[in-house]
């Protein structure tokens, strides 16, 4: 089961991530081209990479991608979120992910 593990994660936990799929849940703040701005739950912003022929259209979204650097991600995936999303909330579960206490339940 680790191989299908995706943490969540924050713009500051990217970096602990290079190489690995994550789920990033944000704000979308601006979309143009193949590439989306993304404001990560902890307030930073994320490059998101978007997969041909991708629309964000709505204004909150999961990512599910590849980290390609501390601050971009590939997307593999998306999820929109029609509703308002509290990412000081959203950033609480980032942070409960990675708690060592929970480290057997969601961790690979």
């Amino acid at each position: 089961m680790a191989e299908n593990v995706s943490p969540r994660v924050n713009a500051a936990r990217l970096a602990q991530y290079i190489g690995r799929t994550v789920r990033l849940t944000g704000k979308v703040l601006r979309s143009q081209g193949d590439v989306a701005i993304i404001q990560a739950p902890d307030g930073g912003e994320v490059s998101v990479k978007l997969t041909r022929d991708t629309h964000l259209t709505v204004p909150f979204v999961e990512i599910i991608g590849t980290v390609v650097d501390a601050a971009t991600i590939k997307m593999l995936a998306h999820i929109d979120i029609d509703s308002e999303l509290d990412l000081e909330i959203a950033n609480d579960t980032v942070e409960l992910w990675h708690d060592p206490r929970f480290a057997k339940m969601v961790q690979s």
